[in-house]
This record gives structure tokens, C-alpha cells and sequence, in this order.
């Protein structure tokens, strides 16, 4: 059995918060296990909940369009989220469960080993990148420990926002040339704190 398998079954015992109570099943991810790109969302909503797996209602299925857009099937990426367990009605996840469930996604970043994280919507890039707005950083990439870090839109935020579903569709678009050029992204090794940000 896989490291990866073998996590699922840890996470699949999580009791650490509230959340665990109201989840139908748990959602620890799905992919590659040597993907290159791991796609980090915010929440499971009803349909993840539902079948345990990430990204599979409305919002899943434009990023499988997404995903098409730069010739990529989702089981040749990883996709997860910051938090394993659906938030009852969908609401927003709280800091202390992003905080609880933080060891899993880092536990996955550390067996998979991608060359690039995208992070979708705001929990997810505040992760990454704290005290960054979405508004001001989409589209742009960070290097930091030979990972390039990326952020992006939720592609929920098409669906409510249709003016976004261009924006999306271009940020998107850039990833293939991130990934060709991971090799030769400078890292600002004055200041370890403060990376400079690139446009791609």
C-alpha cells in the first residue's frame, strides 16, 4: 500500500474537530502520486461530500474544462483541499480548522513533492500567502525550496461571478510555461521573507 494510502486511512479517522460529526465521508484528495502540479481548494462542499472525492460537483467540473484548456487530465495532477471535512451548509472554514487539518495537506505536499503548488481561492493562498490579496496576487508565482507557488481563483468564483470565467481561463493558460520554466524561477535569497513576486 502507498505512503498516500496509508494517509487517506489517518485522515479517514480524523476526530480532531466538530466537523468530523456532519461529514458523510471524508475528502482527503485524489491524483498522481508523482504529480508535478498539486491544486490546492478551500473546502469540500454537498457533492464531495457525497463521494469523497475533491472537486466533482459544478466548480469540479470547470476545472476538469480547465484542466483541458492546458492538455491535462485530473488523474495526471493532484487535487486536495485545506480542509478534509465539508463545513455544515458550506460556510467558511474556521482558522481552527484550517489549523487542524494543515498537518494532512502538508503531510501530501511532502509525499508527492510537486514542482508546483496552485493555490485556489483565498483560504488556500492564505496559506501560502499570507497577507496577499486574490485580487492582487492571481496570476503570479512565488519560488520558495525549489516549489513555485501560484495563485488563482476559486473556480467557484466563475460560477457566481461570470465576469472572472476570462480571468480564470487566463491564469490558467500560464501554468504550462511555469512548469517548463520551474527550473529557471530566481529565488530572492536576500530576503527569504519578502519574494519577489513574477509575472508569467
Amino acid at each position: 500500500m502507498s505512503a498516500l494510502s496509508e494517509l487517506y486511512k489517518e485522515i479517514a479517522l480524523c476526530q480532531q474537530c466538530e466537523l468530523a460529526k456532519h461529514r458523510t465521508r471524508v475528502v482527503p484528495g485524489e491524483g498522481a502520486e508523482d504529480a508535478d502540479i498539486i491544486f490546492i481548494g478551500e473546502a469540500p462542499g454537498w457533492h464531495e461530500d457525497q463521494q469523497g472525492r475533491p472537486f466533482v460537483g459544478p466548480a469540479g467540473l470547470y476545472l476538469d474544462e480547465l484542466l483541458a484548456s492546458i492538455n491535462l487530465k485530473r488523474e495526471q495532477v493532484y487535487i486536495a483541499n485545506v480542509i478534509k471535512c465539508r463545513p455544515q451548509g458550506n460556510r467558511d472554514p474556521l482558522p481552527s480548522e484550517i489549523l487542524n487539518c494543515r498537518k494532512w495537506l502538508e503531510r501530501q505536499i511532502e509525499l508527492i513533492q510537486p514542482r508546483i503548488i496552485v493555490t485556489l481561492g483565498r483560504y488556500s493562498m492564505a496559506m501560502f500567502f499570507p497577507g496577499k490579496s486574490i485580487g492582487k496576487i492571481h496570476g503570479t508565482a512565488q519560488k520558495r525550496d525549489n516549489v513555485i507557488y501560484y495563485a488563482m481563483y476559486h473556480p467557484a468564483a466563475a460560477l457566481h461571478q461570470q465576469s472572472l470565467r476570462r480571468t480564470i481561463g487566463e491564469d490558467m493558460l500560464k501554468i504550462p510555461s511555469l512548469l517548463a520554466q520551474a527550473e529557471n524561477v530566481v529565488e530572492d535569497k536576500q530576503q527569504p521573507q519578502q519574494l519577489t513576486m513574477f509575472e508569467v
